[in-house]
């Protein structure tokens, strides 16, 4: 009997080059940086995507990318402590609705629900001031 090799199958955790990505940026005072986002987990990564497709996909058409090869992305994020890269991440959570989130927070807001909260601040930090000034006075 002859025995059949077969070709090792790459661990997981071994990096295969992924080419040219797409990557999302974001404009700045300098030009444009870099993004990166969450896991599930809340660890940090880098993001790449195989095509402009995939990318606008999953990030909708007023994402602006970058093409970068990926040792260029994963070198850009290794002075940010992020060694995790995600390529082709199958989805994202909808970005927020800052207008809306903007009157849920003054709705919620303590100060809205109870005013007499903020008599009682103002006059214990009065009272803390005062106090500050009696010392310095003498």
């Amino acid at each position: 009997m002859s025995a059949v090799v077969l070709p090792e199958d790459p661990e997981p955790s071994e990096r295969v080059p992924a080419g040219l990505l797409f990557v999302p940026v974001r404009s700045g005072p300098l030009g444009c940086t870099a993004r990166f986002f969450r896991t599930p987990l809340g660890g940090r990564t880098a993001v790449g995507f195989t095509s402009a497709a995939k990318l606008t996909a999953t990030l909708g058409t007023d994402q602006p990318s970058i093409r970068l090869s990926e040792p260029a992305l994963r070198a850009l994020a290794a002075p940010l402590g992020i060694t995790t890269l995600t390529v082709d991440p199958p989805f994202s959570a909808p970005s927020t609705d800052r207008t809306a989130a903007a009157v849920r927070e003054r709705e919620n807001s303590w100060r809205r629900r109870h005013p007499q909260h903020i008599g009682a601040l103002r006059v214990t930090g009065a009272a803390a001031v005062v106090a500050c000034l009696n010392l310095l006075i003498g």
